[in-house]
């Protein structure tokens, strides 16, 4: 089992790592302290005085409010709400239906056909960044990617009671 400073988990962190080494990282086994090593690095990053319990993607995370909820927030701390509700629901939404919307992204050789597939592109309503982009038949429900079990990660997987940890 290999263990990273943290400048490397840093350099992970930030899409700096070379491919050789990114991949040797990614095929050992993991350290068992790299999660609380790069939960450190996200917090110190965003200097929220809200708890970091979890990433769930690029630009969202499962945070601990003071008031004690688990909400979902953006990097600008925008507010999705609990993160057992589907965040995407409250996110702006905009859909690519249209051959000529389809085109702003794709080439028309490489353009899905509207009446086959959708792009729907997830923005969050406080800073405007794009959070995800779902590739869906028309009509398809809003997918809902993760929902984690918590406590189960925390007790069963770090070792550390999720009411204990932070």
């Amino acid at each position: 089992m290999t263990s990273y400073d943290r400048k490397t988990l840093e350099e992970l962190f930030e899409g700096r790592l070379p491919a050789d080494q990114l991949n040797a990282m990614r095929s050992a086994h993991k350290d068992p302290a790299r999660f609380e090593q790069m939960m450190e690095i996200h917090a110190a990053r965003l200097r929220w005085p809200e708890r970091l319990l979890l990433p769930l993607g690029e630009s969202l995370y499962i945070v601990e409010t003071t008031s004690g909820e688990r909400v979902v927030y953006c990097e600008c701390r925008h507010d999705f709400g609990d993160y057992r509700v589907n965040w995407k629901l409250s996110a702006l939404i905009f859909v690519r239906d249209t051959d000529a919307l389809m085109q702003e992204v794709y080439s028309a050789s490489s353009s899905a056909d509207p009446d086959w597939m959708e792009l729907r592109e997830f923005y969050c309503p406080g800073c405007l960044r794009q959070l995800e982009v779902e590739a869906v038949p028309p009509g398809y429900p809003v997918v809902f990617d993760f929902e984690p079990d918590l406590e189960t990660f925390y007790d069963e997987w770090l070792g550390t009671p999720l009411a204990d940890s932070g």
